[in-house]
C-alpha cells in the first residue's frame, strides 16, 4: 500500500562558522565545501528516485541554500515554500500541524535545524529519543495518514557520506 504521506526530514549542509563574520547567524550561508558536498547528495536523492511535491524550508540562509540546491537536483521542479516553523526554537508540534496544511501534497521535504530536525523524526516516528542528523542527512518517514493521527514508519536514513556515493 503507498503512503498518504512522504517527508523526507534533511539538515542543512556544511555552514560557515558562528562568529565575528556573521554576528547574525540568520544569515550564515553554505561553504563552498558545503555546496559542493550537498549538491553530491543531492544527486545521490536523485539516484533513489526521490520526488517530492515541495520543499519547505527554515527561512535561515543555510537552510534555504540547502532547499535549492535539493530542489535543483530532483525532477518536477519543485517549488520551494518558506515555513517559520522550521527555524531554530520552533515547537515540533507547530511542524505537525503545518504538514496538515499541505492540502494535495503528499511528498514533502523538509529542511531546518538540529538539534530540532532531529526532534522532530523522533516524534514523528513515534520515538522516545530524537535521531540525530548530520549536516546533510536525510530520512524519509511514511504515514497512512496525517501526521497528528499517529506516528510514521521510517523507511530509511541516509548519513551525508552514504548520498555522496550514490550522486558520484
Amino acid at each position: 500500500m503507498d503512503p498518504k504521506l512522504t517527508v523526507y526530514l534533511v539538515r542543512h549542509a556544511i555552514a560557515a562558522e558562528r562568529g565575528e563574520d556573521w554576528p547574525d547567524d540568520a544569515k550564515r550561508p553554505l561553504t563552498p565545501d558545503g555546496k559542493t558536498r550537498f549538491k553530491e547528495a543531492a544527486r545521490g536523492l536523485a539516484q533513489m528516485e526521490v520526488v517530492v511535491d515541495a520543499v519547505l524550508t527554515s527561512p535561515l540562509v543555510r537552510a534555504r541554500q540547502t532547499a535549492e540546491i535539493l530542489a535543483a537536483a530532483l525532477p518536477g521542479d519543485p517549488p520551494i515554500v518558506e515555513m517559520p516553523a522550521l527555524a531554530p526554537g520552533a515547537a515540533v508540534k507547530t511542524v505537525v500541524d503545518e504538514l496538515g496544511k499541505q492540502g494535495r501534497r503528499r511528498r514533502l521535504a523538509l529542511v531546518g535545524h538540529e538539534p530540532e530536525i532531529g526532534e522532530l523524526a523522533g516524534r514523528l516516528i513515534g520515538a522516545a529519543n530524537p535521531i540525530p542528523f548530520k549536516k546533510g542527512a536525510v530520512c524519509r518517514i511514511d504515514f497512512n495518514g496525517p501526521p497528528s493521527d499517529g506516528p510514521g514508519m521510517l523507511a530509511w536514513f541516509a548519513p551525508p557520506k552514504t548520498l555522496r556515493r550514490l550522486g558520484k
